[in-house]
């Protein structure tokens, strides 16, 4: 996949900055949060995020449950950070209003 990748996923959501601070950027310059504001993120929203690095396979999980503990999702990247990134991603699909709702 690579961050970029995750970044591209992050974007198409409509994610923006919401206020100018120094951000990590992707390999084209883009912001993108920090691992500690999306655990915010979610956290925001009811959920618990949780990265780790999968050793077997040389990966980083992002699982997310909700607070009685329930798995909501999970994802896999190359990095912390791409994996935290793309699981921003998909919660905010997740969390978006269903078109023509």
């Amino acid at each position: 996949m690579g961050l970029d990748f995750a970044v591209d996923a992050l974007y198409q959501t409509g994610w923006t900055m919401h206020e100018p601070k120094a951000l990590p950027r992707d390999p084209f310059g883009r912001p993108y949060p920090t691992r500690e504001e999306v655990v915010r993120t979610f956290a925001e929203h009811g959920l618990s995020l949780n990265v780790r690095h999968v050793q077997l396979f040389d990966c980083y999980r992002a699982e997310w449950t909700d607070a009685a503990g329930n798995a909501r999702g999970a994802v896999v990247g190359q990095s912390a950070d791409e994996a935290a990134v793309y699981a921003l991603s998909q919660v905010r699909r997740q969390l978006a209003p269903a078109e023509g709702a």
